[in-house]
């Protein structure tokens, strides 16, 4: 049979943008379906760009980062209007897209706007503007990412109850915020609206949040969080929301243990569900999960043989570092491509003030797994370029087998921590460990010196 295309990518966020790409590359006829305004899915639209920009117009206006001066309309003195935050996020989505756009142009990749579903596991349907479209395709991947959860008893209006993709879109900055779910998202934004001098309570069912992180970065990230006033409701359970009568608008939070949070602003960030139910996935043969993901094998293949998934779609770990190398090693196993396994190692960055990032294994994860190892700190404080940032509560961390010394994770909270992590994750790719990093020079003033410090330290450690 003649196929259209041979690969059809519903979704152009990193997933679907890197599989064609690789697949246009392999000499095969590409396309992508994206539904929203521009290529780069939610990735570009209301996720992570957005809220990065967000975060980096936070930290210059806090003065967390003195760089004051780079933006001559900030008034550090007071606090800015959701207009100067957000003055820089149209400029980099616009540069970004046209970026993704001109790769896609260039590897002769076709995009069809629209909203995709399937008549059949080969066939796709496409509908925009009252325009309807049949696409044929020999191999599928569905990367259609996910979408916010929705909030309990009462729906999202955009100024009082929000969902995390209306974050992008604040018209004005709150007084007072509740966020209901501290995972990495409502960690993230937790922490961005306390820099600017938000009244932030933050609710989160389990006792521990971001529980997959070394736990001693965790109890930092808290203590900074409580040192800019947010207040803690771990362990706590939102029985409702409900907005209350007035003049002014606010919402009134009831947790299951009777205690009410009055605040401007609730933003709900428990989870996320993959945005599949207008897919039609039974028409393809498939069946999703309950919160809409896909199953898939090693190779990102479903149930169906020629339909791949790939993305924050089918679950954990959902990044777009990741999901771009899923996408590609979709395409590669579609087409007969050895590409080998995902990476062992893979960085996790949570763009939080401060950042945080790991890569590797944490603490309580080797003391489970019973193997010996030895900790090397070095903090902010003790580095020259820490005291040049003034970041004096930044911290670094390195595990090390205690018997061959080699590296088993790398953990740190503070200024740049997702830049500073890359070292770690090379030297964990190519197994090697602590002699690597007691011989290595290290440019002086850099926050790489942190590796060196924490080297010296978990070697004296060794020694006994």
């Amino acid at each position: 049979m003649a196929y259209d295309f041979d690969l059809v990518c519903i979704g152009s966020g990193p997933a679907g943008q890197r599989a064609a790409v690789q697949a246009s590359k392999l000499g095969r006829r590409a396309a992508v379906v994206e539904k929203r305004r521009c290529v780069g899915g939610v990735c570009i639209d209301t996720g992570t760009l957005p809220s990065k920009t967000l975060r980096e117009a936070v930290v210059t206006f806090s003065g967390l980062a003195g760089k004051g001066d780079r933006l001559p309309w900030a008034r550090l003195e007071g606090r800015p209007s959701c207009q100067q935050l957000f003055a820089g996020v149209d400029s980099v989505i616009a540069r970004e897209v046209e970026v993704i756009e001109s790769q896609l142009r260039r590897n002769d990749v076709s995009v069809l706007f629209g909203a995709a579903s399937f008549v059949d596991p080969h066939t796709l349907v496409v509908e925009a503007e009252g325009a309807r479209r049949q696409v044929t395709a020999e191999h599928i991947l569905i990367a259609v990412g996910t979408q916010p959860a929705p909030s309990p008893g009462v729906e999202n209006d955009g100024e009082v109850v929000l969902d995390t993709d209306d974050m992008v879109r604040l018209k004005q900055l709150p007084r007072t915020m509740c966020v209901v779910g501290a995972g990495v998202i409502g960690i993230e934004y937790t922490s961005i609206l306390a820099a600017l001098g938000v009244a932030v309570t933050l609710v989160e069912r389990r006792e521990r949040p971001l529980e997959f992180l070394d736990r001693e970065i965790v109890d930092e990230l808290l203590h900074q969080m409580r040192s800019r006033n947010v207040t803690l409701r771990l362990g706590e359970a939102v029985a409702s929301i409900d907005l209350a009568d007035g003049p002014a608008k606010k919402a009134v939070v009831t947790l299951e243990s009777g205690k009410r949070i009055v605040t401007d602003v609730v933003l709900f960030s428990a989870g996320r569900t993959a945005a599949t139910a207008a897919l039609d996935l039974g028409a393809a043969g498939l069946e999703p999960d309950p919160r809409g993901r896909i199953r898939v094998d090693a190779h990102f293949r479903t149930a169906v043989p020629h339909i791949f998934a790939a993305g924050d779609v089918i679950g954990y770990p959902s990044l777009a570092a990741t999901s771009s190398e899923q996408g590609r090693l979709a395409a590669c196993a579609a087409f007969g491509v050895d590409a080998g396994p995902m990476a062992a190692h893979f960085p996790i960055g949570i763009y939080a003030i401060p950042e945080i990032s790991m890569v590797g294994a944490p603490e309580h994860e080797l003391t489970q797994q019973k193997v010996p190892y030895e900790t090397g700190v070095a903090r902010y404080r003790e580095i020259a370029r820490g005291q040049i940032l003034g970041d004096h509560t930044g911290m670094f961390k390195m595990l090390f087998h205690r018997e061959d010394h080699r590296l088993l994770g790398v953990h740190c909270i503070g200024t740049g921590a997702t830049e500073l992590v890359h070292i770690g994750q090379a030297v964990l790719g190519l197994g090697a460990g602590l002699d690597y990093f007691l011989k290595t020079v290290f440019n002086y003033p850099t926050l790489a010196e942190c590796y060196k410090v924490a080297a010296l330290d978990a070697s004296n450690k060794l020694r006994f």
